[in-house]
């Protein structure tokens, strides 16, 4: 009996496990079927019904593993709309189907990325589709990989939106590059699709049609929520940072903003969608995100799915038989049959009862599936109106967060003023604390002060007591005066603490009424607003008053004029009699003349005809000769930006100044061409002054660009690469610039503004290479040379006889010493200045040796001009040798007066020393070597070098015997006090170190500033005159060892006595 009662739970376990088999078994064909239907090589697009079987697969084994492994085996690389219906299941899936399945999908990354390069590079209507949607399917998977919290269907709230995005603005700003990304791979897609709908026979209802487009449904839902993504981010964005840095971002939008308004309104108007999907409409203009107001008037779109379903054809029913709920055919257990039907019997009975049963059940089942239809149709509709409804509230909770966002910024103004008034309280409340805690510490230090002075009076009476004892008490007594001194140092200190009490205690009562008057003229400032408000509110009475007073005349007026219209009424009438009989007599004439007048006019019309096709066929004309132009210009302007890369023209070259000249003459041509374009667009029938001034801005144009080109040869690194990139933005700017001109449609925006950018570039650029000193003309150089040279004579000259005239005031006013050190010094300032003459002299003379030896058949003139450089160099250094003259005169007059200093005329030693140098050296480079009165002129050099020397000497030994030396006797001094001095002189001496350190910084930035200022660096030195880039004059010796005062002498732009250089224009 007992292994009878175990039989059924043994037949009932091997019939689940059958069945589970089974299961399997019909899921596994049933999946397949799915697939093979809904991915095939027919034009017509997947049954909706196939994609929800293989979408409900996916949940039923939490995955999309069953997937995967059925459509490997698929050829997608035989057919491309195989392939492009699998990119629209596999959209499916990822956006409907379970959460796992993206991580199953992104195992088969490679494989998708493979299919869409494959398809990419064959020329095929749907194997282009089948590239983009590849590169769509991928960038879906990555994004959504990378922000898991975004689920695949793109459905999430503003609050996970917000935590994804965190608080951090960097990834707030990746974030939004990567909905960009994503936003732009599906416009993509969706213009692809359209632009080739329209260019084929295919429309909307066709089934050709309806497999492109059928994908399109799934973008435009992915669409509208990354619209509200990328809007939400952007204004995130402009509230942390500034303007200016997300102006690419705003570009960017407002392009995918105009590509996805068009791609929903030729979407919206296609019979197709209009069954399936409800599209919403986006506004007529972009957000503001400049103004953070306008995130209020941004609503979230809603695409809103249809839930028809789709008819079924006859030929697919045959294989979508419903799952029966139990299989037990393949079940065979011929042991356990007859218990098993035995048992059955029992329970339910014959088998002619079954079989009423099993009818009755089944017309039981078509009711409730004929319920389940009806029930199934009205929570369809249900959801259709609550999700209206939850658009509805969605859209006013979105006002309501944005009056919460403003109420909160209101309440954080006012949170901010409360504050500021609180901290003002306080540190009003604090002054006031200070000062009586002041008043109170100044209290405490008057009575320790008097306690003192009372210890200080009974230590006086004491020491007079002391004092009268007798010699005994000499100890005590020396004890006594220490003490006397320590309190007297006490007191001095104690005062200085009251002093200072004082004066901390006198500041805060200043800054305390500063305060209380600040605070007394914000009172009357708001008093007198308020008296400014009452008056106006008496006015405003006064002059409402006013109205009343005149709105009764005006009803006395308008009673007046009702009186006198109906006097006119009566006229009117009279006179409307008389009218009409004048009227019939001339409706005749008017049916005269107007036929007369339809003939004329229509004479007329056939005139206006032909004029105006004249008209059409001039502007025609007029454009058409604008086209040719602009082509012609295009070729002279791409043959100019040709050259740039030919090897041939490197060797070109051009100077800075003939570039100049071509960029203002450009300049001048985009003016001319501006103008020309603007009277072409008020006059189209005229483009006479349009093709005059294009053909000469196009030469100008190419002339520059190659003059540039030519001329960044020759210039340093950096001035060549911004003048070569110049020129190709030029040439890039007036091509796209005539490109505009060419098409009809651009011609209105066509607009130079941008070249004359370029190109004013370009001349301040030439400007910048410009030699220095263009501002002397070329033809006045030769003049200009022998003018200084005849000055410097000048100048020295009066030097000499001002050190005549101060030798002798000082023979008058001095005697002695003085007398002695005045007179060797003027000496040598004597000896100085002549020999700087003759070096000027000598200078001279070698000049016109090498103007007459070098300047051939031209003239003097020519030759200064021709070595422009050379010149200047010349006027430069014989200005510095005459400055210098003078200033050494200064300098020693000063000295004989003791009103200066002796370093001064040690300087100025230095300094023209330095300048003769300089005069030597640019009289050096053109001269013969082997000329004579080069020789002489090196040996008037050396000289010089002599006598400054001389002057050195003078002055350092005339500066040793007036100088006093005070003798240091340190003999009466104690070990503390001289400890003291020491101290004290480590410290002078740190502090003179520290302002010598300081000082000879100074002297460094000083001679940097003067470089600049002077605008000539060393390498344009060595390029133009031939010196040494770094020229270090010695210095003059002395009898004592000195450090030299090595100075490079000023340019013509730093001397006193002459106008600056206009560097920049």
């Amino acid at each position: 009996m007992n292994s009878i009662r175990r039989v059924p739970s043994r037949v009932k376990t091997k019939m689940t496990e059958t069945n589970l088999g089974a299961e399997r078994e019909h899921f596994d064909k049933q999946q397949l079927s799915s697939i093979s239907k809904a991915i095939n090589s027919n034009e017509a697009p997947v049954k909706e019904k196939h994609a929800r079987r293989i979408i409900l697969g996916t949940y039923r084994e939490k995955g999309a593993f069953t997937f995967w492994s059925y459509v490997l085996g698929i050829p997608l690389s035989s057919n491309s709309i195989l392939s492009w219906k699998f990119c629209h299941v596999l959209h499916k899936v990822l956006r409907d189907g379970h959460h796992n399945s993206l991580q199953d999908c992104m195992r088969h990354h490679g494989n998708i990325v493979e299919m869409g390069q494959l398809w990419g590079n064959l020329h095929d209507r749907y194997g282009q589709l089948v590239a983009l949607y590849c590169k769509l399917l991928c960038t879906k998977m990555e994004f959504h990989m990378k922000h898991s919290e975004i689920r695949s269907n793109l459905e999430v709230t503003d609050e996970v939106l917000e935590r994804v995005a965190g608080t951090d603005v960097n990834n707030v700003f990746q974030l939004t590059v990567k909905v960009f990304d994503y936003l732009d791979a599906e416009l993509r897609l969706a213009e692809t699709v359209i632009r080739q709908l329209n260019t084929s026979i295919a429309i909307s209802t066709t089934t050709s049609g309806q497999c492109r487009l059928s994908p399109l449904v799934q973008v435009i839902q992915d669409c509208s929520h990354l619209y509200h993504f990328t809007v939400k981010l952007l204004f995130k964005l402009h509230a942390c940072l500034p303007a200016d840095t997300l102006q690419g971002h705003r570009d960017r939008f407002h392009d995918q903003f105009h590509s996805l308004k068009t791609f929903f309104n030729k979407a919206r108007d296609m019979l197709y969608f209009k069954r399936l999907i409800q599209i919403p409409k986006l506004p007529e203009s972009p957000p503001n995100f400049l103004h953070a107001a306008s995130l209020a008037k941004h609503a979230r779109p809603v695409v809103v799915i249809a839930s028809e379903d789709e008819p079924e054809q006859q030929e697919d029913d045959d294989d979508d038989d419903p799952e029966p709920l139990i299989n037990v055919s393949d079940v065979t257990m011929p042991s356990m049959m007859v218990p098993q039907f035995d048992k059955f019997d029992q329970t339910f009975g014959p088998a002619n009862d079954r079989d009423i049963q099993i009818e009755n059940l089944q017309q039981d089942l078509v009711l409730l599936r004929a319920d389940l239809e009806r029930v199934k149709g009205e929570a369809q509709r249900y959801i259709t109106q609550l999700k209206s409804q939850i658009n509805s509230l969605e859209t006013e909770l979105e006002e309501q967060r944005v009056q919460k966002q403003r109420a909160l910024v209101e309440n954080e103004q006012l949170r901010m003023e409360l504050e500021a008034t609180r901290r003002r309280n306080a540190e009003h409340e604090i002054v006031q604390a200070t000062f009586g805690e002041a008043e109170t510490r100044a209290q405490a230090t008057e009575q320790r002060y008097t306690k003192l002075k009372e210890k200080h009076t009974e230590l006086v009476s004491s020491h007079a007591e002391l004092l009268r004892k007798s010699a005994d008490t000499v100890k005590i007594l020396s004890a006594t005066q220490q003490t006397q001194e320590e309190v007297e140092r006490t007191k001095q200190q104690l005062a200085f603490e009251v002093d200072r009490i004082k004066l901390d205690a006198d500041m805060k009562l200043e800054e305390q009424k500063f305060e209380m008057k600040k605070l007394k003229r914000d009172f009357d400032e708001k008093r007198a607003e308020v008296e400014h408000v009452k008056g106006t509110l008496q006015r405003t009475e006064k002059v409402g008053e006013q109205l009343t007073s005149s709105m009764l005349a005006l009803q006395a007026e308008k009673e007046r004029l009702m009186r006198s219209a109906s006097e006119k009424e009566a006229e009117l009438s009279s006179l409307s009699q008389a009218a009409q009989l004048q009227q019939s007599s001339l409706q005749q004439e008017r049916e005269r003349s107007t036929r007369e007048l339809g003939e004329l006019q229509g004479k007329l019309q056939e005139k206006s005809r032909r004029e105006v096709q004249l008209q059409q066929k001039l502007l025609e004309e007029q454009f058409s000769l604008l086209q040719g132009t602009v082509s012609e210009a295009e070729c002279i302007i791409q043959d100019a930006v040709a050259k740039l890369d030919d090897p041939l023209h490197i060797r070109c070259t051009s100077s800075p100044d003939y570039l100049v000249s071509r960029a203002e003459a450009t300049l001048g041509s985009i003016d001319k061409v501006k103008k020309g374009h603007s009277d072409y667009l008020t006059n189209m029938g005229d483009a006479g002054g349009l093709l005059r001034a294009l053909t000469n801005f196009s030469h100008l144009a190419a002339d520059t660009i190659i003059n540039g080109s030519a001329t960044a040869h020759l210039a340093p690194t950096d001035h060549s690469d911004r003048l070569t990139e110049n020129c190709r933005g030029c040439a890039t700017q007036s091509l796209q610039f005539l490109k505009d001109l060419k098409s009809k449609a651009s011609l209105q925006r066509a607009d130079p503004a941008s070249i004359r950018i370029v190109v004013e570039k370009i001349l301040r650029l030439g400007e910048e290479l410009r030699p220095k000193g263009m501002d002397v003309r070329q033809d006045e150089l030769g003049d200009l040379v022998d003018k200084e040279m005849a000055a410097t004579s000048a100048a020295i000259e009066k030097a000499v006889r001002r050190i005549d005239e101060m030798m002798n005031q000082a023979r008058m006013d001095t005697s002695g010493v003085k007398l002695e050190v005045n007179e060797r010094i003027l000496y040598s300032c004597t000896d100085l200045m002549k020999a700087i003459h003759l070096l000027v002299l000598t200078s001279t003379d070698l000049q016109k040796e090498i103007v007459e030896g070098g300047r051939g058949a031209a003239t003097i003139k020519e030759f200064y001009a021709r070595n422009s450089r050379w010149t200047e160099g010349l006027i430069s250094a014989s200005k510095a040798v005459g400055w210098g003259a003078t200033q050494m005169v200064e300098s020693a007059d000063k000295v004989v007066l003791h009103t200066g200093k002796y370093e001064e005329l040690i300087v100025c030693s230095h300094e023209i020393a330095a300048s003769t140098a300089q005069l030597v050296a640019s009289s050096k480079v053109k001269a013969d070597r082997n000329s004579t009165k080069l020789t002489a002129l090196q040996q008037a050099s050396r000289h010089v070098n002599e006598m400054a020397a001389n002057v050195v000497a003078s002055t350092k030994t005339g500066q040793e015997h007036l100088e006093d030396k005070d003798t240091m006797d340190f003999s009466g001094m104690s070990l503390i006090k001289l400890k003291m001095e020491e101290i004290e002189s480590q410290v002078k001496v740190l502090e003179l170190e520290n302002q010598l350190g300081n000082e000879r910084l100074r002297l460094g930035e000083l001679r940097k500033k003067h470089y600049d200022i002077a605008g000539v660096p060393a390498a344009d030195l060595s390029e133009g005159n031939g010196l040494d880039p770094s020229p270090a004059p010695v210095a003059p010796s002395s009898p004592k060892p000195s450090k030299p005062s090595v100075m490079r002498k000023p340019d013509l732009a730093q001397k006193p006595n002459l106008p600056p250089k206009n560097m920049f224009r």
